[in-house]
């Protein structure tokens, strides 16, 4: 496998903000998340739950509620303002005031015609689904105090909403308030204590289900406007409810991080009588739930500790297999770090600043899995801090260290860096071109900067001393629209690789800026790509776990690419969880391809043979005490290395050594508020 000296970095404080809300799309299996500093993630659940798109936030942009409209995404939040998101660009399409103070809640009608915000000043505003825009309707009849929950009958004709001590049904066609439904308090609150409806689902049977401050699930009968039952699931809130799309089983999140599940079902033997029966209760996080989706296997939950859980329903999937694990997302599917292989320095990217770092010096030699003692510390060099008001969303750092570059989704900025002295010089001229990127890389000589654009498009720009010039855009001939989400510049400065949204990988030649050639589109979306610096093989690993070999000069998967895919993978490669997320090469051994993902560092050795479906997978340590003659027999490819976890970046220096960038989770739920107060047994 080769030996390493390790740079072991723990000092990136990644900090994910709680999630907020969240929306699945049952047609294209998309759920989209926002996050409490306003930014949305995109998760292709049908592509092995891969993070596809990111759209950064905004300092102001506190999204409350999120919904689909086909394949339109729309948000709300407390600034009093609806956004309509481009998908392709990844940023704000427009926002329309609603004139109602802060929006706490959104909902789309079944026919998706009519978009419903509930407003801070008692209203419930109507708007209309246009082509290019939305257009305010009208508002139904003006409540006192604010609406705090919506939720449409699948009809289209009725809609509820849930406010402070009462729930309210309104006709959509005339708007007036049909019926008021008052929830109450709960035995033992004061009277002065208000219970707010924090979540409200309209079934097609008329029942209306809710969740309220007082720790309740209620049902109702919209028709008669009675309560049926009382389900009391917690002492703190019920914040969060979702149904299945079949209307069978419902679910409920609660302050203290349970996830609680009804069915309806009949509590007797002759399944006459069906009722809304309390069957499982989940305990996957730590704090509040804030938001919930009911997927048709699983149960899909967020909330303040950060993470994404996606909980298979065992009644829904086989038993025992890859669909019916638990998965937890914690950190994000791209890179936030840059490493400069020639100068050691490491770029943290945060959404308000970057932070750039030396990285630490040791001349101790020792043993596998020693300690060296540390001569020059690890140092923090530069804090640069974000200009206006949109969050970063992708930055870079040349191989070199004198490069560094980022972009907002508004403004792009190019700096200059002379590190013996520690400055930084702001590049004022930029060409007109570069306004904003998805994606940056430098080439390896640090000569020129590659920029993805629109269109999957990429301007490529060349970098003199005193100012940088516009060269060249670099467009596919599939005409996609999606975005760039991987760049890579081969180490001959000859090749840049780009992969897109729609699975498209192309290469293009830099010496003739024109496109060379476009890879076989595979079903998965590429997670990560690099190309071979000996060979000129681009490697590329997707979103299923799938890994290809596809040569440049011939235009073809390689022998060993096709090799592997004709035996295939070993069973527990493909069950991993998260993907790989880098790619890198070893120039002491070009038949070394060295991998990660979050839980582990991989060295794939081309020259061994490939394992068996029966081989152990993870044999490293097995291998280590057994003789020299023994060790060849039971060898395959894959050199697997667990020392290390929660990894966001394992880099490659100059100098052969290794940077391992970590962000253990403990370190991340320490800093989180603390939850409530649990009764423990025995305290």
């Amino acid at each position: 496998m080769g030996e390493f000296k390790v740079h072991r970095v723990r000092f990136f404080d990644y900090m994910p903000t709680a999630i907020r809300a969240m929306a699945f799309n049952s047609r294209t299996e998309r759920l989209a998340l926002a996050r409490a500093d306003g930014a949305l993630e995109i998760f292709n659940f049908a592509d092995n739950y891969f993070q596809e798109k990111v759209i950064p936030g905004q300092d102001g942009r506190a999204v409350e509620a999120l919904c689909w409209v086909g394949q339109r995404l729309f948000s709300a939040g407390l600034n009093g303002e609806i956004t309509e998101y481009d998908l392709e660009n990844l940023r704000p399409r427009y926002t329309v005031e609603a004139y109602g103070g802060p929006i706490w809640t959104i909902s789309i009608n079944s026919q998706g015609t009519l978009l419903a915000v509930g407003c801070e000043d008692g209203t419930v505003k109507m708007f209309e689904i246009l082509e290019e825009r939305i257009q305010f309707q009208r508002n139904l009849d003006r409540q006192k105090g604010r609406i705090i929950s919506l939720s449409w009958h699948p009809s289209g004709t009725l809609i509820a909403a849930g406010m402070m001590d009462m729930i309210r049904i309104f006709d959509a066609e005339t708007g007036r308030a049909t019926h008021r439904l008052l929830v109450e308090r709960g035995v033992g609150a004061s009277k002065s204590r208000e219970v707010v409806v924090w979540s409200i689902v309209f079934l097609s049977d008329h029942t209306i289900v809710s969740g309220d401050s007082a720790g309740k699930v209620q049902i109702w009968d919209g028709v008669t406007g009675t309560l049926v039952r009382t389900h009391l699931v917690t002492k703190w809130d019920v914040l969060a409810l979702s149904v299945s799309k079949d209307e069978s089983s419902l679910v409920a999140g609660t302050s203290e991080g349970t996830v609680v599940q009804f069915q309806f079902i009949s509590s007797t033997v002759d399944q006459q009588d069906k009722e809304w029966v309390r069957t499982r209760t989940f305990k996957n996080h730590s704090h509040d739930v804030r938001a919930l989706a009911h997927t048709e296997t699983a149960v899909v939950s967020g909330g303040m500790d950060t993470q994404l859980v996606v909980r298979p329903l065992l009644d829904k999937v086989e038993k025992n297999t890859q669909e019916s694990a638990l998965r937890k997302m914690s950190l994000p599917h791209r890179s936030l770090v840059c490493c400069a292989k020639k100068a050691g320095l490491l770029l943290f990217q945060f959404p308000d600043h970057l932070e750039l770092w030396r990285l630490g010096e040791s001349d101790g030699h020792g043993k596998p899995g020693d300690s060296l003692p540390v001569k020059r510390k690890p140092e923090k060099l530069i804090q640069l801090k974000r200009k206006g008001e949109d969050h970063i969303c992708c930055s870079a750092l040349s191989p070199c260290g004198g490069w560094l570059a980022y972009s907002t989704v508004t403004s792009f900025r190019l700096y200059r860096l002379q590190n013996n002295n520690i400055s930084v010089t702001k590049v004022s001229k930029l060409p007109k071109d570069l306004r904003s990127a998805h994606q940056l890389c430098f080439s390896p000589d640090s000569s020129k900067l590659f920029a993805s654009s629109s269109h999957s498009s990429v301007i490529v720009v060349g970098l003199n001393q005193p100012e940088c010039k516009y060269l060249h855009t670099l467009k596919p001939k599939s005409g996609s629209r999606q975005p760039v989400h991987l760049l890579f510049a081969s180490e001959d400065g000859k090749w840049l690789a780009t992969a897109n949204a729609d699975c498209e990988i192309h290469v293009y030649n830099l010496d003739k800026l024109k496109l060379h050639c476009t890879v076989p589109v595979y079903s998965s979306c590429p997670t990560a790509i690099a190309i071979n610096p000996t060979t000129s093989n681009l490697v590329a690993v997707h979103a299923d776990q799938q890994i290809f070999e596809f040569s440049l000069v011939q235009k073809e998967y390689t022998e060993w690419s096709r090799k592997l895919q004709k035996q295939g993978l070993h069973s527990l490669w493909l069950e991993r969880d998260t993907p790989i997320t880098r790619v890198a090469f070893n120039p002491k051994n070009p038949a070394h391809i060295i991998l990660h993902d979050m839980f582990m560092f991989c060295i794939i050795d081309q020259s061994l043979p490939l394992p068996e479906a029966k081989t152990p997978f993870y044999n490293q340590m097995t291998l280590r005490s057994l003789p020299e003659p023994q060790r060849l027999v039971h060898s395959h490819a894959f050199k697997i290395c667990k020392n290390f976890q929660h990894l966001m970046c394992v880099s490659l220096l100059e100098d052969h050594s290794l940077v391992v960038v970590e962000r253990p989770l403990l370190n991340i739920t320490s800093q989180l508020p603390a939850p409530v107060r649990q009764k423990k047994f025995a305290t």
